[in-house]
């Protein structure tokens, strides 16, 4: 180990159904830090279990009264955390108002930024107020009654039901039938306290990265994604040759530049660091906001590797500038 290179954790896993994908995002990360300026490490976390990894091998506890470690006797610290863990404690605030409160750099969006967005409930309502194009939702909290036909006559047929916190397609159902209202919502309830029951809207399915690196906003090509399965699920979104995507996304330049502004206003409005990435569907030239996810997939197949990768750069390239913004 260099002593003289800035120390970069990779932090990896969480509590949550994404543990497995965030571990392959982390793994991707840590091959993507410049190891001729950093030294990079890969710390995988889930609940009470916080350990550095290196070469693949386990080598030490981190000590969580300051994120530190032992290595042949001696205490090392880190200089910047890269958060790669989907879903909680790494995408909802928690694990950034720890490193608020030890004062350690890190990549993604402040505590404030990280709850909002992950809130999939507060998050669009939010954005509804600032005139952001969206689906008609409805919220059932765990113990909730639920009129399977009420939620039907509001919505209509299809719906999609999905847990308000959480991500990679985990405990989402597309409904057809008043019959299945309740086993979905009951689905959703196994990911979170919470089910958001969604108007469904029948278009095509784009998603588009940005990042701020010293006070300039760059916005990604924006990916098409075309499922072969009946939406984008778990199985769509992690098994190659199961979705088509298309980068940049087959749109001509007045949608292509709709989407890329609307991405930048949302980044804005959320107020947003480091990479994030938007979803929406478009139907009849209307995009219409999915979510916001503020430390999205880096896997090998993800999509801001390829949005990265299709402006021309490297994810080598965007993390270095990420990391020399944070830490200078």
């Amino acid at each position: 180990m260099n002593t003289n290179k800035p120390n970069i954790a990779v932090v990896a896993g969480g509590n949550s159904s994404e543990f497995v994908v965030s571990v392959k995002s982390g793994a991707n990360v840590l091959k993507a830090v410049d190891a001729e300026k950093y030294n990079p490490w890969l710390v995988e976390m889930q609940n009470d279990r916080w350990e550095v990894f290196q070469n693949g091998e386990k080598i030490s506890n981190i000590d969580k009264a300051d994120f530190s470690f032992q290595l042949n006797r001696e205490k090392v610290t880190f200089d910047f955390a890269y958060i790669t863990i989907h879903g909680t404690p790494g995408e909802d605030g928690i694990l950034q108002s720890y490193f608020e409160l030890i004062g350690l750099p890190y990549s993604s969006c402040g505590v404030h930024s990280s709850s909002l967005t992950f809130n999939k409930w507060f998050c669009s309502n939010y954005l509804r107020s600032l005139n952001v194009t969206m689906a008609k939702s409805l919220l059932f909290t765990k113990g909730d009654n639920i009129d399977a036909q009420k939620i039907v006559d509001e919505l209509g047929l299809p719906i999609f039901v999905k847990p308000n916190a959480g991500g990679s397609s985990f405990g989402i159902t597309k409904v057809k039938q008043v019959e299945e209202v309740e086993t979905a919502i009951l689905k959703a309830w196994e990911e979170s306290s919470e089910a958001l029951v969604e108007e469904f809207i029948d278009g095509h399915e784009f998603t588009c990265g940005a990042v701020k690196i010293k006070g300039e906003k760059i916005v990604f090509p924006i990916t098409e994604v075309i499922p072969k399965n009946e939406y984008f699920d778990f199985e769509a979104k992690y098994t190659p040759g199961v979705t088509e995507e298309i980068t940049p996304a087959r749109l001509p330049e007045n949608l292509f530049k709709k989407c890329q502004q609307l991405t930048s206003e949302i980044y804005d409005h959320c107020n947003c660091s480091g990479i994030i990435r938007v979803d929406f569907i478009l139907k009849d030239e209307t995009f219409y906001f999915l979510e916001v996810n503020t430390t999205p997939g880096m896997t090998g197949t993800s999509f801001i590797p390829q949005q990265i990768a299709a402006m021309g750069s490297s994810l080598t390239e965007i993390i270095s500038q990420i990391i020399e913004d944070r830490i200078g």
